[in-house]
C-alpha cells in the first residue's frame, strides 16, 4: 500500500512557517496545505501576514485567501475540505506538507474532532445577552472558571469561540478541553511535526518588528476597506480588532499599534503552551542552516520509514 505522510509545521506568529514550509515542499517535491483560519480570507492579505506572491510562486499553497470573509466558514467545514484535499494530494505524493499556527485547525486535520452538540437556542440567547450587557470580559472570565485548559489557548478576543466553548459545557457538564481532545477518527496517514523555536525576547522582538511592517505594508488602508464588516467573526481578531478602535475614536493611533503588538505576543504565549503540551514535535532553532535542514530531513526520512 502506498504510504501517505503529513509534515505538519507548526510553531507561534511570527516564527517562520511559511519558510519552512517551502522548503519542505521543495525537498519533497509536493505542495502546502495551510491550517491558518485567519488566511482563508482574501480580504486580509497583510494583517495576517499571507504568503506573499513569490512565496506562493515558490510552492503550490491551498487554502489561502480562497474565501471571502462574508462567507462563514466553519472548523468542521475545513477539517471535512481539508481531508479532501489531501486524498487528492496523496494521489501525486506520498509527502504533503501542512502549516498553520491555528492550534485546532491542525488538531482537526491530523486527528479528528469529535462530535459536539449542535448550539442550544436558549444558551446561546442567554450569553448574547450577557455580551451585550457585561461585555466580553465577563465571557473570558466564565470560561476561565469553567474550563481553564481551553481558556488558555483559546482566541479570548472572539466573542463566538467564547459563546460556543461555553454553550457545549453548559449543555454536556463536562469542560470543552476534554470533549475536543477525544479523537474519533483514526487516520490514513503518517503525521510528523516539525517545530521551530526561538529563545522567547527573540521571538517577542521578531512579532513587533513584523507589526510594523505590515503597518508599512498599509495595514490601516486594509482595515479601514472592512470596516463595514468588522461585525463578522473573521474580523473580530488581533490586527483588525484594535484599528476599528481607532476608527470609532476609542483610541488613538499611537495607542493601537502597541495594542496590535501586545496582542500578538500575548497570542504566541498561548500557541506556545499549546505546543509545549505535545511530545511529539521534533524542533529546529529559527535561522537554521544548510546543515541544520539537512539533519532535520534525515529524521524526517527516518520517521517515514519506520
Amino acid at each position: 500500500m502506498k504510504k501517505k505522510n503529513v509534515i505538519s509545521v507548526v510553531g507561534p506568529t511570527g516564527i517562520g512557517k511559511t519558510r519552512l514550509a517551502i522548503d519542505l515542499a521543495k525537498h519533497f517535491d509536493s505542495e502546502i496545505v495551510s491550517c491558518d483560519s485567519r488566511q482563508f480570507f482574501k480580504e486580509m492579505k497583510i494583517g495576517t501576514a499571507s504568503p506573499s506572491e513569490e512565496e506562493l510562486a515558490e510552492a503550490p499553497h491551498h487554502f489561502i485567501g480562497n474565501l471571502s470573509v462574508e462567507e462563514y466558514y466553519s472548523i468542521g467545514q475545513y477539517e471535512e475540505d481539508a481531508l479532501k484535499k489531501l486524498n487528492q494530494l496523496f494521489e501525486k505524493y506520498e509527502t504533503v506538507i501542512l502549516v498553520g499556527g491555528s492550534m485546532m485547525y491542525e488538531k482537526a486535520v491530523i486527528e479528528g474532532l469529535n462530535d459536539l452538540p449542535e448550539a442550544d437556542e436558549e444558551n446561546q440567547k442567554k450569553l448574547q445577552n450577557i455580551f451585550e450587557n457585561e461585555g466580553i470580559e465577563k465571557l473570558q472570565e466564565m470560561l476561565k472558571d469553567m474550563d481553564p485548559e481551553y481558556f488558555s489557548v483559546v482566541d479570548i478576543h472572539n466573542h463566538r469561540r467564547l459563546l460556543r466553548a461555553i454553550d457545549v459545557i453548559w449543555q454536556t457538564n463536562k469542560k470543552y478541553s476534554e470533549q475536543i481532545a477525544v479523537s474519533q477518527d483514526s487516520r490514513d496517514f503518517k503525521t510528523i511535526r516539525i517545530g521551530i523555536e526561538a529563545p522567547r525576547e527573540e521571538l517577542y522582538d521578531r512579532i513587533n518588528r513584523r507589526v510594523d511592517i505590515m503597518m508599512e505594508k498599509g495595514l490601516l488602508e486594509e482595515a479601514k476597506s472592512l470596516e463595514k464588516f468588522k461585525h463578522l467573526t473573521a474580523l473580530n481578531t488581533v490586527g483588525y480588532a484594535e484599528l476599528f478602535k481607532y476608527f470609532d475614536g476609542e483610541w488613538d493611533l499611537d495607542f493601537a499599534v502597541p495594542e496590535i503588538k501586545k496582542n500578538s505576543r500575548r497570542y504566541a504565549k498561548r500557541q506556545l503552551t499549546w505546543y509545549r503540551k505535545a511530545d511529539d514535535i521534533h524542533y529546529l532553532q529559527l535561522g537554521y542552516s544548510q546543515e541544520d535542514f539537512d539533519g532535520l530531513i534525515d529524521y524526517i526520512e527516518e520517521q517515514i520509514s519506520k
